[in-house]
């Protein structure tokens, strides 16, 4: 059996004015991808992936709030399958854009529909992502975090990794969502056994889960609406 060949797409086989770099000079930052502006900050790529591939798996998988958001080198190395250099490289240059704007514009979530509308990056993403958006009294988002990504399993995501971030970040409340890659919203047996799960831990910790956001193509299912919370 012949040995299996995997494609590379390296910065230096692209048309000149087809790279990240060589575009951000001629043309500003405005015309780049999320994916290649990562690239940019990132530089270079592993034998094993190039660096406009680790760019763009992290976006996809990720999704563009979460990495915004997320503070943590080892989780991200551990959930993307990053180095430490390319891990810390990210963790840095969100940091230090939030430092920047500090003021940027504060988002609070309402109902169901402003869930939705802010989780939009979760809609084509290829793997079931298990997200935390965490709000203050005034619902207004205070953190967010991706909590796991793979198949959603009620015996694998503990409640303690959905509520230690509220505790140390004195959440009011908690708006938990998920997306099927499938497209279809409907919420699973095992959807519906965590969400009661995490919302009896929430009355003993007092600490409200106000929904469960179920992700599909084009739209979604709140098991708030459904009667389940």
């Amino acid at each position: 059996m012949s040995k299996k060949i995997e494609y590379k797409i390296r910065i230096m086989d692209l048309p000149e004015s087809e790279r990240p770099r060589e575009k951000l000079i001629a043309h500003g930052p405005e015309i780049l991808t999320n994916s290649e502006l990562l690239a940019i900050i990132l530089g270079r790529g592993t034998k094993k992936e190039g660096v406009l591939e680790i760019s763009r798996r992290v976006i996809k998988e990720y999704g563009n709030n979460a990495i915004l958001n997320e503070k943590d080198v080892n989780k991200i190395k551990r959930l993307l399958n990053l180095n430490d250099v390319h891990a810390c490289q990210i963790i840095a240059c969100f940091e230090l854009g939030r430092r920047f704007f500090s003021e940027t514009k504060e988002i609070y979530i309402k109902n169901p529909e402003d869930a939705f509308n802010y989780l939009q990056d979760m809609r084509n993403l290829n793997k079931e992502h298990f997200r935390g958006i965490y709000l203050d009294v005034k619902n207004k988002i205070i953190h967010d975090e991706i909590i796991s990504i793979g198949t959603l399993d009620a015996n694998l995501i503990h409640p303690r990794d959905v509520f230690y971030p509220a505790i140390n970040r004195f959440s009011a409340g908690i708006i938990i969502a998920h997306n099927h890659p499938s497209g279809d919203p409907t919420p699973s047996k095992e959807d519906i056994e965590l969400t009661k799960k995490l919302v009896e831990t929430g009355k003993i910790m007092n600490i409200d889960i106000l929904d469960h956001i179920i992700i599909g193509k084009d739209n979604f299912k709140s098991l708030k609406e459904e009667g389940i919370i």
